[in-house]
């Protein structure tokens, strides 16, 4: 052992002597640090101000009555804006440096050969930090199952890849507050954790179509080790004009919503139809969050309106998971591996998850 690990140490000083830029290249420089916190010094100072200048903007500069539909409206829609864009932006430049750490093919090897019960927690937790949508669901399932990923854990991650990502989180932290958004956490992912657990011990392995058995591994992946933060860094940027500018226009549609129902729908309404008591507001949520297609950004500024006014946390919450974990286009693009049962079995188990955390949240809060 002794002899292992020396040869190991001679080794590692053997690279660093042929490339002693090497080292320097994995740290920051001292420019970029600097820049970095005075980026963020100022990105805090403007977010703070959001407020301040959304009321001015419409109260003064636009002489719209104060307390009025269309001045609540407005100031919503000014203030949210740039606080969800600017909220997903840093987000996403993080996570997107982040993932130059973090790639789809290590994932498939942490998961590989793990046991089901260790690799169901394992993989809900790798979906929080390795943050992919439902259009990524087809050749990250082709990878895991050809690389001996069971599937129940496989399906632990496609349930939070979507659903308990740091965009969600994030945007429920900035709208609502840390304590609904550890509450979505804890719950999205023992949502992803059991509905996994479960599907594996059903041994529906016999439901994914043939073809995916038949490719092999992919080990194309480029190596992720010897990055300079020059190119971590033009990683996050180029995450950032990918991701949000897709979504902005998503981002921008649900606070108009969301703008809409704050400024126009009476206080309480909201109650009588996703209220508390209305045991049957939750299967509703959930049945007309399927067929809908959006992402936590566009989501969760019309579930900041909806809570505003009347509706109960736990029905809203549902409707929220059901839309990111369960959209159609998502189960239309997963048909492409899966065969119609498993992926009738697939919605019926995190849909009934789903449906528990919405009466469970509607009963303790």
């Amino acid at each position: 052992m002794a002899k292992l690990l020396a040869k190991k140490y001679q080794n590692n000083n053997d690279s660093c002597t042929q490339d002693p830029e090497l080292s320097k290249r994995k740290r920051p420089s001292s420019k970029q640090v600097a820049y970095g916190v005075a980026g963020t010094a100022l990105w805090y100072i403007i977010y703070k101000q959001l407020e301040t200048f959304s009321h001015y903007l419409t109260y003064e500069l636009f002489n719209i009555s104060r307390g009025s539909h269309l001045g609540e409206a407005i100031q919503f829609f000014i203030y949210d804006t740039p606080k969800v864009l600017m909220l997903l932006t840093i987000i996403v430049f993080v996570v997107g440096i982040i993932r130059t750490f973090f790639t789809p093919e290590r994932t498939r090897k942490i998961l590989a050969g793990k046991r089901e019960s260790v690799g169901n927690v394992l993989a809900a937790f790798l979906g929080i930090v390795t943050p992919f949508c439902s259009c990524s669901a087809v050749p990250l399932f082709m990878g895991f199952v050809t690389v001996g990923v069971p599937l129940g854990v496989t399906l632990s991650f496609l349930i939070a890849a979507p659903m308990v990502n740091e965009i969600a989180l994030v945007l429920l932290y900035g709208l609502l507050g840390w304590k609904v958004a550890l509450l979505y956490l804890v719950t999205g992912l023992l949502v992803a954790i059991i509905g996994g657990w479960v599907i594996g011990r059903l041994g529906m392995e016999n439901h994914i179509e043939g073809w995916v058995r038949e490719i092999r591994a992919s080990a194309d992946d480029v190596p992720e080790d010897n990055l300079s933060w020059d190119d971590r860094i033009a990683r996050g940027r180029e995450a950032v004009k990918d991701i949000v500018g897709k979504v902005w226009i998503y981002v921008i549609a649900g606070i108009g919503v969301g703008a809409g129902i704050h400024g126009y729908v009476p206080e309480g309404f909201m109650a009588a139809i996703m209220g508390k008591e209305a045991w049957w507001s939750v299967p509703a949520a959930v049945l007309v969050g399927i067929p809908m297609y959006s992402n936590a950004a566009g989501i969760v500024p019309i579930i900041h309106a909806l809570l505003e006014k009347g509706a109960a946390l736990g029905t809203v919450l549902a409707f929220m998971m059901s839309v990111i974990a369960l959209s159609l286009p998502e189960m239309v693009i997963l048909r492409k591996v899966l065969k119609p049962r498993l992926i009738g079995t697939f919605v019926g188990v995190v849909g009934g998850g789903i449906l528990l955390v919405g009466y469970l949240f509607n009963v303790l809060i």
